[in-house]
């Protein structure tokens, strides 16, 4: 699948919903669904440790969720445009981005793609690495992303906001923006120090940017069930954290790496799968919440 140019369009653009006008384009597509809250959830898949499946498990839940019908918008808050490419849009032809939102170019409304999986998408590029060093001299720097989404959460159930492996400007902009916060783990011990360090930066953006923040869990990844040391850490994280654990851990699986290179979640590339399946279940586990 060749990757999309990330142009938006007038089937595309999210602000019709929230200004009041017609989404039947993107419904009569996506199915019947319940209507919308008055604001929708937003959520951050959050770790700074970088290989955790944080971005697989965006794409992933996001087409989860657009299979039961909500609608979904996807934020990539992260330079490397890992999810952006997932989906089958280029990072390199990205005309308008995430950047350009945060930095008061454009209106996050006119730089949304609508992809495959039935998802809206505001993509990253490489100039969002810059995006830091713009940001640090504003005042009410964390709260530029919260601003940015007001008008778009009228338009969605749920925003996932696919994080950066940092604790940098971006990932506060992301904690200071959600209302709930999901943390991506793989099954090895070498992660557990990342999720205490992340845990530390929870606690002080609850107490000074945004006091309705929540955690709604661990969501262990890569995990391999035959591992006793997998197994181990799976029944620790939990308890050592005083966290709740999202169930179904997620398998480690090939196809997790496959799907990307055609655009598309392993929801689509490989629908009956064990990964495929276990995304689903967490999905389904997270609708009550919404």
């Amino acid at each position: 699948m060749a990757p999309r140019t990330g142009k938006s369009d007038a089937t595309t653009a999210l602000p019709r919903a929230a200004r009041g006008g017609s989404r039947s384009a993107d419904t009569s597509r996506r199915g019947s669904h319940p209507a919308p809250a008055d604001r929708a959830t937003t959520i951050a898949l959050a770790n700074q440790k970088g290989g955790v499946a944080k971005t697989t498990s965006v794409a992933s839940i996001g087409a989860a969720l657009a299979e039961q019908g909500r609608r979904v918008l996807l934020v990539d808050l992260d330079p490397q445009a890992c999810l952006t490419f997932s989906l089958g849009v280029d990072p390199d032809t990205v005309e308008r981005s995430v950047h350009d939102v945060l930095t008061g170019a454009a209106e996050l409304g006119d730089v949304v793609v609508t992809c495959d999986e039935g998802v809206d998408l505001v993509p990253s590029a490489i100039d969002l690495a810059g995006a830091e060093a713009m940001l640090l001299p504003r005042p009410g720097r964390e709260y530029v992303l919260r601003t940015a989404l007001e008008d778009a959460k009228a338009a969605y159930d749920v925003v996932l906001l696919d994080c950066s492996p940092s604790l940098g400007v971006l990932t506060l902009n992301a904690l200071t923006a959600a209302d709930a916060l999901i943390i991506p783990m793989p099954c090895e011990m070498l992660s557990h120090r990342g999720v205490g360090q992340l845990l530390d930066t929870v606690a002080d953006v609850q107490k000074i940017l945004n006091r309705d923040l929540e955690v709604w869990g661990i969501l262990p990844t890569l995990f391999d069930g035959r591992s006793n040391h997998a197994r181990e850490v799976l029944a620790d994280v939990g308890e050592r954290y005083d966290l709740p654990v999202l169930d179904p851990p997620i398998p480690k699986a090939v196809r997790f790496a496959e799907a990307p290179a055609v655009g598309r979640s392993i929801l689509s590339t490989a629908r009956s799968s064990r990964g495929a399946q276990a995304y689903r279940d967490v999905a389904a586990s997270l609708l009550a919440r919404l």
